[in-house]
């Protein structure tokens, strides 16, 4: 397994769903097309909306799940 401070070895596209774990879990995602993005991050029980997401940014939080509803960006790729 590679240490969570390592670079990415793996990329896969992320389709947004309501209730579809994420699986593997990826140690970050990035976004093509960004705005707004409603996730549940690794061993939380409580979702997180995060506003005003850049385009091509990167997001170092272990997601669970991206939600469908209220999820606007677009391209998402977990990194594992």
């Amino acid at each position: 397994m590679t240490a969570l401070t390592e670079q990415a070895g793996k990329a896969f596209a992320i389709t947004p769903h309501d209730t579809n774990e994420i699986a593997p879990v990826p140690r970050a995602i990035r976004v093509g097309t960004g705005w707004t993005l409603v996730g549940r991050a690794f061993l939380s029980s409580v979702d997180v909306t995060l506003t005003n997401v850049g385009d091509g940014e990167t997001i170092p939080v272990r997601f669970s799940h991206i939600r469908a509803t209220g999820t606007t960006c677009v391209g998402i790729v977990g990194l594992t």
